[in-house]
């Protein structure tokens, strides 16, 4: 845990795992991406708040400081950061040529550091890509990680446990916004703006997109077969639009952050399924806005399906915060055998199953025994052994 991006619950202090102060570096461009309203302008204010370093913050979604920053002229630009080690561009995305300019910022003043944030990657990977090759470190700052919220590893006491957050956590998710409001109300209330407001709005803002009522039909569809195999085809013929325009929007929600997709592996055995994947949200109250539903857990159908997104999410978070770097897959074969995640890291496999409940978890598939042997790492991970699944310090033993 670092010293900076404090957020508060009553007089409880949650401390966000990245560390601005290390990962920014002279000569250099922090990108610093994640949804919108994941806590990187909160992280990135503490940073300013603490750093010893003489620091200077813009606002891109201010339309004086898109003017001053698209202009690619150093004469121009220095004069917006000159006596600063640190410039610091919150929603870059917003900004015409950004990539050039801070590519011009990056070779012309060595000594300052540059910290660019991105709540959709559609213009600003683009666009400081090939500008900034060498140049940049590009990390991403998700919702709350579930060790950040209840501390890590027993280090600091927790205002709630995890039995204790558990019902909520799965029924309204991760947010900040949320996780800190004081009543299920005001988490309804969030996420349903999320949603409304801020998701669909930055999707429509690009590619030509019109209806947000298609957008949000399609994403209700994705929120009904989470954990199932997905057909674009399928997609297309219920929403009566083409296969490639599923596609194209599909790639517009992961840019924004929304959904992510995970493939299904196969060393090209006859009985395995690849070509359909699946895809997951990147958290499980906005996939819970979308179709309307935050009733309690027991009563719900969908139970297994919000614990496999659940739980899939936070390995990533744990991952990626570590780092613990890993190719992450699904298993499925026409017989129906399944894994629900599949781990290639170092040569090695690691399968884990996701299940609710502790009473319906067996043993590893016959089919991926016989395929891949039985000295295959494999656990079923259930809400009374996940701490461990997620922990920073046993992560690597899992």
């Amino acid at each position: 845990m670092n010293k900076f991006g404090y957020l508060f619950y009553n007089t409880y202090m949650i401390d966000r795992f990245l560390d601005i102060e290390s990962l920014c570096a002279s000569g250099k461009t922090l990108l610093l991406l994640g949804p919108r309203r994941s806590g990187k302008t909160t992280l990135l204010k503490s940073f300013l708040a603490a750093t010893s370093k003489k620091a200077v913050f813009f606002d891109g979604n201010n339309l004086s400081v898109q003017n001053y920053f698209s202009v690619n002229e150093f004469s121009h630009l220095k004069q917006f950061f000159a006596g600063y080690d640190v410039l610091v561009i919150d929603e870059a995305q917003n900004i015409p040529n950004i990539g050039m300019s801070l590519k011009i910022i990056n070779d012309q003043s060595p000594s300052t550091a540059v910290i660019a944030t991105g709540s959709s990657s559609f213009d600003l990977r683009g666009q400081v890509g090939e500008p900034l090759v060498g140049r940049k470190r590009t990390v991403f700052l998700y919702p709350f990680a579930l060790w950040e919220v209840i501390g890590s590893d027993n280090t600091k006491p927790a205002f709630l446990s995890w039995q204790e957050l558990y019902p909520q956590l799965l029924r309204y998710g991760m947010y900040p916004d949320s996780v800190l409001a004081p009543n299920d109300i005001e988490r309804e209330v969030f996420l349903r703006e999320m949603v409304d407001s801020l998701l669909l709005r930055d999707i429509l803002m690009y590619q030509e997109v019109k209806s947000s009522a298609l957008l949000l039909q399609l994403l209700s569809l994705l929120a009904f077969q989470v954990g199932q195999e997905v057909s674009l085809t399928e997609l297309g013929g219920t929403l009566g639009i083409r296969k490639e325009t599923v596609a194209r929007y599909l790639d517009l929600f992961e840019k924004c952050f929304i959904i992510f997709r995970l493939g299904g592996f196969s060393r090209n055995l006859r009985s395995e399924i690849t070509k359909k994947p699946k895809f997951y949200f990147y958290d499980i109250g906005i996939r819970n806005a979308i179709i309307n539903n935050f009733n309690p857990l027991e009563k719900r159908n969908d139970i297994g399906a919000l614990w496999e997104n659940f739980a899939l999410v936070e390995r990533m978070k744990t991952r990626a915060y570590r780092p613990l770097y890993a190719n992450q897959y699904f298993w499925r074969t026409w017989e129906k055998q399944e894994i629900d995640l599949i781990e290639e890291r170092d040569g090695t496999y690691y399968a884990y199953e996701f299940k609710a409940n502790s009473k319906t978890a067996k043993g590893a598939p016959l089919a991926w025994i016989k395929a891949y042997g039985p000295e295959v790492n494999y656990q079923a991970i259930n809400p009374s052994n996940f701490l461990d699944f997620v922990s920073l310090a046993k992560a690597q033993e899992l």
